[in-house]
């Protein structure tokens, strides 16, 4: 069969039914070459190294059927991929790895990232509790993950350590554990855009975190005399459905939140935090709260919708043409905000109806069709 696999790589294209193939298959390739998996049931636990493509000549790895994807199941990580470039992963499955379902990476190699890799159509589900996500990527830069499905996992859907100029874009995230998407570790330049987030997690997006000295990417000596654990994030056009707290700015040095919609968080619908307390860290500041469509319920709401932390910077954040509805007391829709919202709307039934899949909308000429996820799809 090994044969049959050289001779098909010499034409790009190589089709594999079995476990033995395509760890044969992942061996051989080389840029431009499609490795093809058939429906069924495989071990997880797949390792690959040094998978470099070239601009126009992926290293594809893909279910051959995207109707009846190949579905890996078991092992510590489902697939992990190090010092990977212009690689594309897609039409998988991952079910009940020990550990992560996916892990993308640098191998260590922290002044060297992987670059230029696709995941897109995979869907990652029921890991264990604890620090065990969906996908795991660190030192990436020049990343998409587009259409995935991330279910029943226990730290983080998405987790991101050092990476950058990435998008994350149109992929659902159910029944979370600690968050749906985490971006830290000197991550920065990220776009999370057109996602569903349903009961996503402690905090739905954790823009920052706390990392390690060790694990920031660039190192921390390189960074300069204002670190951060995130900068220049950007949420937005998303749909957060109960949970916990949608959004969290922590350790974060500048973040946009807008042309979402938030449809009854838990306590507080966004987070100021500062957990990382290293020497030469900026308190948590600079983030934008924006046109944004807040429906909660007021037996749930604490402190006014916000918490605040010690050690952040809640005044220098900005709040501007938010629209606020409280569904049991419209009296009370009003939040209580660290700083003067500009232009921000309170008490207005915007008439928001949810269908079973999450989906939230609003009656057509609700006076809240400017704001929220649903605007964000119009003006995009």
């Amino acid at each position: 069969m090994i044969s049959l696999i050289l001779l098909s790589l010499a034409f790009e294209n190589v089709h594999v039914s079995t476990d033995e193939e395509l760890i044969a298959a992942l061996r051989l390739a080389k840029p431009g070459s499609t490795i093809l998996i058939a429906p069924g049931v495989y071990s997880g636990g797949v390792n690959a190294q040094y998978l470099h493509g070239e601009p126009g000549k992926l290293i594809t790895i893909a279910g051959a059927d995207a109707q009846n994807p190949p579905v890996f199941r078991g092992g510590n990580t489902g697939m992990q991929f190090s010092r990977v470039s212009y690689f594309e992963l897609r039409d998988i499955v991952i079910e009940g790895a020990k550990f992560n379902g996916i892990n993308i990476d640098d191998g260590g190699t922290i002044d060297s990232p992987s670059r230029h890799v696709t995941i897109q159509n995979v869907r990652v589900s029921d890991l264990p509790k604890g620090n065990h996500d969906g996908i795991k990527l660190s030192g990436l830069d020049d990343f998409r993950v587009e259409n995935c499905e991330l279910m029943r996992w226990g730290g983080s859907g998405i987790d991101m350590v050092g990476c950058h100029r990435g998008v994350i874009v149109g992929s659902a995230f159910r029944d979370g554990g600690d968050s749906g998407i985490q971006a830290k570790g000197g991550s920065s330049d990220i776009k999370i855009q057109g996602n569903r987030f349903i009961r996503g997690g402690l905090r739905g997006v954790n823009i920052g975190g706390s990392t390690g000295e060790a694990f920031f990417r660039p190192p921390l000596t390189s960074m300069g005399a204002e670190k951060y654990e995130a900068r220049s994030i950007t949420v937005e056009g998303c749909t957060f459905v109960e949970g916990g707290a949608p959004v969290a700015f922590v350790g974060v040095d500048g973040a946009m939140v807008r042309f979402n919609t938030f449809y009854k968080p838990g306590r507080w619908v966004l987070r100021i935090l500062q957990e990382t307390q290293l020497p030469g860290f900026v308190p948590s500041r600079n983030g934008k709260f924006e046109d944004n469509l807040v429906v909660f319920e007021s037996k749930n709401w604490a402190a006014g919708g916000v918490n605040v932390g010690s050690g952040a910077a809640p005044e220098t954040f900005g709040f501007a043409r938010n629209y606020w509805y409280c569904l049991d007391a419209p009296g009370r829709s009003k939040p209580s905000l660290p700083v003067a919202e500009k232009g921000g709307v309170y008490g207005v039934d915007p008439g928001v109806s949810v269908d079973e899949k999450g989906m939230v909308s609003v009656k057509k000429g609700s006076p809240a069709e400017r704001v929220g996820a649903h605007a964000w799809k119009v003006l995009e």
